[in-house]
């Protein structure tokens, strides 16, 4: 379980990225590298990182479904992730 700190600083990163996403997208068409480099570090996108929804883990995660490999066992194992069944052969 990540911290809760953790968790903050990201949804704080991302709301940063929406908010600057415009006037990022105006900067980099007319080459004002300069202004690009004004603005905060955290509104960059590539600043942002993948973490499960439920437990905060930054590693094992899975795009498709939005949570961490272990949570994903976990919840398909209990029925709780539509259409997704244990393999067996």
């Amino acid at each position: 379980m990540a911290k809760e700190s953790m968790k903050a600083r990201e949804v704080k990163r991302a709301k940063l990225v929406e908010k600057y996403a415009a006037k990022r997208a105006q900067l980099k068409a007319d080459g004002d590298y300069i202004g690009l480099s004004r603005l905060p570090r955290n509104s960059n996108p590539i600043r942002l990182h993948n973490r499960c929804r439920i437990t905060g883990r930054p590693k094992g995660y899975m795009r498709q479904f939005g949570v961490s490999r272990i949570t994903f066992r976990e919840m398909a194992s209990a029925g709780l992730i539509p259409g997704v069944k244990k393999a067996s052969w």
